[in-house]
């Protein structure tokens, strides 16, 4: 593991040294790429140099225990100290998730239990935002299909940073590992007699594709056009300006009515379909690796049920790491990052694991 750590040393270094070369910077795309690399391997160099001081640490106070035995305790230390910096270090060296930097399209979609789940991913798309706001994190409303009672049938939002981020900060990063089924069990608005019901919403979250990373042929498209509705079905405007488009070599659909004009929906629903190719293409080149390179926090298998809010307990279950807290009232209102962070690490854990198998 080290050897491989010196060698990131000197690739650091090398790239101070070239970022440092104002030329460099005459290329604005390559400048970013050489500065994300940077940024990567920052945090490597410094723990590195630390874990080292702290092996010189162990060395120096060793000499002093053997003349003075009150520099056992200094020993002890340093040495734990080390222990510290040596699994920090492991953590780092996992490799990442090309996307974690990437921006993302969330999609809830209302499941089981009728208007109450409709209800439900309201509940949800609410939290999404609010953790976005605390963050400092843009969103964008793409599309939406209001229900009745002025929960969501189906909203799609686009989820953006305002500008560069930490490593493993970026917004695929955290929210990658909100895709899934969601089941809340309340007593729902609609229920007159005060029993709990369970329902369910899904969430899929996709990186937002660049129009260069997903080939889109004219050809294999077919784009139909429709009059945009609301709840209970009234007519929104009276033109066909809603825009669904199907990708016909694989049947992927996507589709968007929130524009006014049909040319804006066309290219809200061309966002929403080169994220879904894109997420599917990645998802094939999972499935085809070996099962020692899966993380064991699938991020992709949407039916899976992975998260539990109970409100007369207000408790929130995550049913793949174990989290569970007391504080469902302000998770709801944003505060996700104790949640997200028992996914963070328990996929770091599981890639750790297989790294040191092979």
């Amino acid at each position: 593991m080290f050897e491989a750590v010196e060698e990131l040393l000197v690739e650091h270094a090398a790239l101070e040294t070239r970022l440092a070369d104002p030329s460099v910077h005459a290329d604005q795309a390559n400048a970013r790429k050489l500065a994300k690399r940077y940024a990567e391997l920052t945090p490597i160099t410094r723990v590195y140099r630390e874990w080292k001081q702290a092996g010189e640490d162990i060395e120096a106070a060793r000499e002093l225990a053997a003349e003075e035995p009150e520099f056992l305790a200094e020993v002890k230390d340093s040495e734990a100290r080390r222990e510290e910096l040596t699994e920090e270090l492991r953590l780092l060296l996992v490799p990442r998730d090309p996307n974690d930097e990437k921006d993302v399209i969330l999609e809830i979609k209302a499941g089981e239990g009728g208007e109450e789940s409709a209800l439900f991913a309201g509940d949800l798309l609410r939290m999404y935002l609010r953790f976005a706001e605390r963050i400092g994190w843009k969103t964008e409303l793409i599309d939406s299909n209001e229900s009745d009672l002025g929960g969501y049938k189906d909203v799609s939002v686009a989820v953006k940073t305002r500008g560069g981020t930490e490593p493993g900060q970026g917004v695929w990063a955290r929210l990658k590992y909100e895709g899934g089924v969601h089941r809340v069990q309340r007593v729902p608005a609609t229920e007159s007699q005060g029993r709990i019901h369970t329902s369910a919403a899904g969430v899929l979250v996709t990186p937002e594709a660049e129009e260069v990373e997903v080939e889109i042929l004219a050809n294999d498209l077919r784009i139909d056009v429709y009059r945009s509705s609301g709840p209970g079905g009234q007519s929104v405007n009276t033109t066909d300006s809603a825009v669904r488009i199907t990708h016909l070599p694989t049947g992927i659909v996507a589709s968007c009515q929130n524009e006014k004009s049909q040319l804006q929906n066309k290219e809200q629903a061309m966002r929403i379909l080169r994220s879904r190719l894109l997420a599917a293409a990645q998802e094939e080149a999972e499935r085809e690796a070996s099962d020692a390179r899966r993380s064991q926090v699938r991020t992709v298998d949407r039916s899976e049920r992975i998260r539990t809010y109970n409100y007369p307990e207000n408790r929130i279950s995550d049913h793949r790491t174990g989290f569970k807290s007391y504080n469902l009232d302000q998770v709801l209102d944003g505060d996700l990052n104790a949640v997200i962070q028992s996914c963070v690490d328990a996929d770091a854990a599981a890639k750790l694991a297989a790294a040191q198998q092979n």
